[in-house]
């Protein structure tokens, strides 16, 4: 069977927030956590920025928060009774009808979707009277806690996977600082430039399409990630006249962006290309890329800060060659790199078990709001 549908104003009580006297704000903790907007969210809860001592409307604790003004449609739960600006409206559950953490999940399953309720010319936003016409899925009350039980087990599996990622980020830079610490130790120093070949990159023409379509990898700072550490493909591939344009660089040279997001790294997993941001190091065979990657890393501080002294932070070629880094012997290196790349090999593991949950939870949640034999169908799932 299918869930009857039900207007969200006739299941929820629905707030929409106002602003209240710019006078009543403060960042002393005076009054009421005072949210104005998707600035102030979080993954779940919003951490309050600033305070009101006389708030227009008010968000009890476990309302639903929702993002009414540009950008829209992001989702929050207020983690204690709050004021609530003119960019949020809060959603609260009609007890006996709709379990809130069930609304809280309907929501989050349609974040992206509330663009079609935009109004407006200037400001794009929703309407209060477009939030309560927003139809909603009402399964009986049981059923709405039996989703919420399985939805929240999920949850909380992310939850412990996400601190098992902060704990191998915290090992990894434990790591990376104790076993790079040059003090006490006979290691040589040496220039990047007598490490290996420095390589900049280039861009082929725009104008010509018969570059840019084929097969060559050719990566830009935007390729690389936050958690990027081997990079084996590209969004933008050049053909093989596009591909001759350019300076390609072996596999395993490290990628370093050097013009404005300065200290962006990674290692390349595959020969490919670059453009004219970043710096390419190709290693001499007398040391082992991992560790001067890893060296870099444990820098990256000092690396950006050399790229500050001009309007758009840059670090050219030979500056970049002449930054010196500690260098034991090839034998040292290696053993370095492999309790390090441990590390990061487990966190790679947990990064695609993260990517895993996350398609379990769209999954279950997109099951689970549509009919109850969808919902006896998915859950195997949990």
């Amino acid at each position: 069977m299918t869930y009857p549908t039900k207007k969200l104003g006739e299941v929820a009580e629905v707030i929409m927030g106002q602003s209240p006297p710019s006078s009543s704000y403060n960042e002393q903790g005076k009054g009421l956590p005072f949210f104005q907007g998707k600035a102030e969210f979080g993954e779940i809860y919003p951490a309050p920025v600033k305070y009101c001592s006389s708030p227009s409307r008010i968000a009890e604790a476990n309302d639903v928060l929702i993002s009414v003004r540009a950008p829209v449609g992001n989702i929050n739960i207020a983690r204690e009774k709050s004021c609530v600006g003119r960019g949020l409206g809060a959603l609260r559950a009609k007890k006996n009808i709709l379990n809130q953490m069930f609304l809280f999940y309907f929501m989050k399953k349609n974040e992206n979707n509330w663009s079609r309720l935009l109004t407006g010319s200037t400001f794009s936003a929703i309407k209060g009277s477009s939030l309560k016409n927003f139809g909603i899925p009402l399964p009986p009350l049981e059923i709405q806690k039996q989703i919420v039980e399985r939805l929240d087990k999920i949850v909380e599996a992310q939850k412990l996977n996400d601190d098992l990622i902060q704990k191998a980020d915290e090992l990894f830079q434990s790591l990376l600082h104790k076993e790079l610490n040059p003090v006490g130790k006979d290691w040589d120093i040496k220039k990047l430039s007598e490490i290996g070949e420095i390589v900049t990159g280039n861009t082929p023409s725009t104008k010509n399409g018969d570059y840019w379509n084929g097969e060559f990898l050719w990566a830009t700072p935007t390729d690389i990630k936050e958690n990027t550490f081997i990079l084996t493909d590209t969004p933008k591939k050049l053909s093989h006249e596009g591909y001759e344009k350019t300076r390609p660089v072996p596999q395993n040279a490290i990628l370093v962006t050097c013009i404005a997001s300065i200290g962006k790294m990674a290692i390349a997993g595959k020969e490919m290309a670059t453009n004219q941001q970043i710096n390419s190091i190709v290693c001499n065979k007398d040391n082992d890329p991992l560790f001067i990657f890893f060296s870099l890393q444990k820098d990256k501080k000092k690396l950006i800060s050399l790229g500050k002294t001009t309007a758009v932070p840059i670090i050219n070629k030979s500056e970049f060659g002449r930054i010196k880094i500690f260098l034991p012997p090839l034998e040292t290196q290696k053993q370095i790199v492999a309790k390090l790349s441990a590390v990061q090999d487990y966190k790679k593991q947990l990064l695609e078990q993260k990517m895993k949950f996350k398609e379990l939870f769209d999954s279950a949640l997109a099951e689970s709001m549509t009919s109850e034999k969808s919902r006896k169908s998915s859950e195997f799932l949990i």
